[in-house]
């Protein structure tokens, strides 16, 4: 049997770290995932969810539309809401989340030597420690 789920999307929220009763961490996300047919530009929402140390990673780094790649597996789950109906929802249970776009450029100061600044005045003959 194989289950596995590779997605690619933009996140819809920022994400947040829950712990469960017995400590163990937890966060749920979205991704906007693009399907796009011909000229109708479309998307489909998928809900994420990670445990542990993945889940911990996401929430440090990762943020509202950044484009992350998420490996894992597809999951359904049944449940009683509080009025008694009986629900279904699948979601993909994250094994890895990835960086899927570069940082974007922060802005940096123009470069303005300064006194303490001492060129380089070794030759190549020079003993090097590598």
């Amino acid at each position: 049997m194989l289950n596995k789920a590779i997605l690619m999307g933009r996140l819809t929220a920022d994400p947040a770290l829950r712990h469960t009763q017995s400590n163990r961490p937890v966060t749920s996300f979205a991704l906007a995932v693009d399907c796009s047919y011909g000229k109708e530009q479309q998307a489909d929402f998928i809900d994420i969810v990670a445990w542990n140390k993945t889940a911990e990673f996401v929430c440090q780094y990762f943020r509202k539309g950044l484009l992350v790649a998420v490996e894992g597996r597809l999951q359904t789950r049944f449940w009683e809401d509080k009025q008694g109906n009986k629900r279904k929802s699948v979601e993909v249970v994250a094994d890895r989340v990835y960086f899927a776009e570069s940082k974007k450029a922060e802005p940096q100061p123009e470069f303005a030597p300064t006194e303490m600044e001492v060129p380089f005045e070794g030759t190549p003959d020079d003993d090097l420690p590598f």
